[in-house]
């Protein structure tokens, strides 16, 4: 008996254990992000809250922030277009240090795309973010600013490691790619969490299993996926974010980007919460006789 009572004491000292991590501290990071713009501009503001090593993707390549913004001044200059966003979805790892945030943004107030911000707890405490990527899915009709919002339950299932985690996300991300060079569709829709987000620009965000299928038909029948190039995974190894390399064909033409995607583990296994294609530029033609 005394066994019992001391676990119990131990489960009631133990924070982790019994209690669910709040997601407030990212999305008061995302919002002090936001709020940073107008004095820092894009530069300053986003160095100020990322780590030097995290991802943007950018002109068809992945490149660190540090890569990006190289020299670059860390006040907002004269004719900087004033870029706002807001989180209308958001959620964390059960271990606490890692989570993500998304919403729309505006460009001079004018409604353009969603970001989609990850964010990872540093050993200090503070958050800084470690991918942040958009989609010009419509922003219409999207909640405003003083909306609290939508919460992703925290799963109640882990793994072993983060790096046990990254493996079993791999293989998961290999039977994805290997279904969508057939039926992309199909193959999404498979994985897809019945409470994800999906963008397919230029729709609104899909947020329901009906809603991922049509909005699963603006893009291309099938998709190459090649493997990963990078992410990571909370340390209850619960959550996992992945980018890496896509091609397709779009009216005759092909093209080439990158996949973005956040997984949750979940007991019937990994589950897409989020997905995005950012395509690369369209190459222009060479010149006549050149």
């Amino acid at each position: 008996m005394r066994v019992f009572v001391f676990a119990a004491a131990l489960l009631a000292a133990t924070p982790g254990l019994t209690r669910s991590p709040d997601v407030a501290p990212v999305v008061a990071a995302e919002r002090a992000f936001a709020a940073d713009f107008p004095a820092l501009g894009l530069a300053g503001s986003f160095q100020k809250w990322g780590r030097p090593d995290a991802i943007l993707i950018n002109g068809g390549q992945a490149l660190t922030l540090e890569k990006v913004f190289e020299g670059a001044p860390l006040t907002r200059q004269p004719g900087e277009p004033l870029i706002e966003w807001h989180p209308t979805f958001a959620g964390i790892a059960r271990s606490g240090e890692m989570g993500f945030t998304t919403g729309p943004a505006a460009r001079d107030q004018e409604g353009y795309g969603h970001y989609f911000t990850v964010w990872v707890r540093q050993a200090v405490g503070q958050w800084r973010w470690v991918y942040d990527g958009g989609s010009n899915a419509s922003p219409a009709g999207q909640p405003g600013p003083d909306t609290e919002p939508r919460l992703l339950p925290v799963s109640t299932v882990g793994t072993a490691s983060p790096e046990a985690a990254m493996t079993e996300v791999r293989e998961a991300e290999a039977a994805l790619a290997m279904a969508a060079a057939v039926d992309q569709k199909a193959a999404h829709l498979s994985v897809l969490a019945p409470d994800g987000r999906l963008y397919v620009a230029p729709l609104p965000p899909a947020e329901s299993p009906a809603a991922f299928a049509a909005a699963l038909d603006g893009w291309p029948a099938r998709f190459e996926f090649g493997p990963a190039e990078g992410g990571g995974a909370s340390e209850a190894g619960d959550m996992a974010w992945t980018y890496g390399p896509a091609a397709w064909t779009r009216d005759g033409q092909s093209r080439r980007g990158h996949y973005m995607r956040l997984w949750q583990k979940r007991p019937e296994g990994w589950r897409l919460i989020m997905a995005q294609l950012i395509p690369a530029p369209i190459a222009a033609p060479p010149p006549a006789g050149g």
